[in-house]
């Protein structure tokens, strides 16, 4: 019995040793399995964070070298080209603040070739469209055409038309008063963000040219003087309208009367659209009957650049039949004699020579007169 007993307790060993020897595959498969477990369970979790997170807040990455198609390339080129479109969401303030902004290296590290700003000044359509269609045909890329109308209008420009997607954001316009100036500082303003423009002409609907855009051209590029009528008219319509409430800023000897319809170079543009002096006086004391867009730049330019004027403008208005509008040219008024009349019949300074070219611009023209100046275009305007 002890010896079975003594069997028994000394098989108890080699028993032990069986069950330890079978139990240590089993716990390796178990700490396999767990690691197995483990494994998938941060695989999905990082698969997880790389989707909502991206890959860049898991692990340290190189820049990328490729350029996004919508990134605004950081050149030269991207800063000196023109706006792609005319509609944009700045207030004036904003505007004319961007607007002032000039470089003062005054030579130009790019091949800049200068155009003229065309700014026409409308209340809606541009009867005289078709003729101004030929004036610009053929000279791309020497002017830029602006147009501000009543914000109740809606264009209708053809798709091809130099006209077509040339309209600023515009605000209310009337005549004799602030918002007038306000409107031609406005298109100076968009003008001005067009580093290529350098002479900047305002013109109404009922403006045409009487000349072809090359003489036009010529006719500023090479002139040292800035085109603006400043003069002082002694009577109810000039000194009259002066208010001694302006003074000391403007007193009546350097007060000055001059046409609205002006063509300036860069720099006086950047005088009107950055002038936060003269403006506040000429808006408080020049009110009907002191029309403001007849003293407002004039003064003003005459005090501060006067050696810059030519004291004229190029636009020809008839005055002579008197009244507080000038005479407006219908079907029957247009001939070659008329307009011989307008460009020999007086005598100017250009650049301080006499000459009897004085008047690249006429007005005002009814849209009843387009049939016969499309007619006499080419003959007496050579265009």
């Amino acid at each position: 019995m002890q010896s079975r007993v003594g069997g028994l307790e000394e098989g108890k060993d080699p028993g032990g040793s069986l069950l330890k020897t079978r139990a240590l595959p089993f716990r390796l498969i178990q700490f396999l399995l767990m690691f197995v477990v483990l494994g998938l369970g941060v695989s999905i979790l990082s698969m997880h964070t790389i989707r909502y997170f991206g890959v860049q807040h898991m692990a340290p990455a190189e820049p990328s070298t490729m350029r996004s198609c919508f990134a605004e390339p950081n050149t030269l080129e991207s800063w000196i080209r023109p706006p792609s479109s005319l509609l944009h969401n700045m207030n004036d303030t904003e505007l004319l603040w961007l607007a002032s902004m000039a470089p003062q290296v005054k030579e130009y590290p790019f091949k800049r070739v200068p155009k003229i700003a065309f700014m026409f000044l409308t209340k809606g359509p541009l009867p005289m469209e078709p003729l101004w269609e030929r004036f610009f045909k053929g000279h791309e890329g020497l002017y830029s055409i602006y147009v501000h109308s009543l914000p109740s209008y809606t264009p209708n420009f053809s798709a091809t038309s130099v006209f077509y997607k040339r309209q600023i954001p515009s605000k209310l316009a009337e005549w004799g008063e602030m918002n007038m100036c306000e409107a031609e500082r406005r298109l100076l303003g968009n003008a001005l963000l067009d580093i290529s423009n350098e002479w900047f002409i305002l013109l109404s609907e009922s403006c045409i040219p009487l000349s072809n855009l090359s003489i036009v051209y010529h006719y500023l590029s090479r002139s040292r003087y800035s085109f603006m009528g400043s003069f002082d008219e002694i009577g109810p319509y000039g000194r009259g309208r002066y208010n001694e409430h302006m003074a000391p800023l403007v007193n009546l000897s350097n007060w000055r009367k001059g046409s609205q319809w002006f063509e300036i170079n860069r720099e006086l543009a950047h005088m009107i659209v950055q002038d936060v002096t003269y403006y506040p006086v000429f808006r408080d004391y020049c009110k009907p009957a002191c029309y403001v867009d007849e003293h407002y730049f004039q003064t003003m330019l005459t005090i501060e650049t006067p050696y810059l004027l030519a004291n004229r403008t190029l636009t020809y208005v008839d005055w002579s039949r008197g009244g507080a509008h000038p005479a407006t040219f219908g079907k029957n008024d247009i001939t070659e004699e008329f307009f011989k009349k307008i460009t020999t019949s007086e005598q100017c300074l250009y650049n301080n020579q006499p000459t009897s070219l004085c008047f690249l611009f006429a007005r005002k023209f009814a849209p009843s007169a387009l049939e016969p100046l499309l007619e006499l275009a080419s003959k007496v305007f050579g265009f």
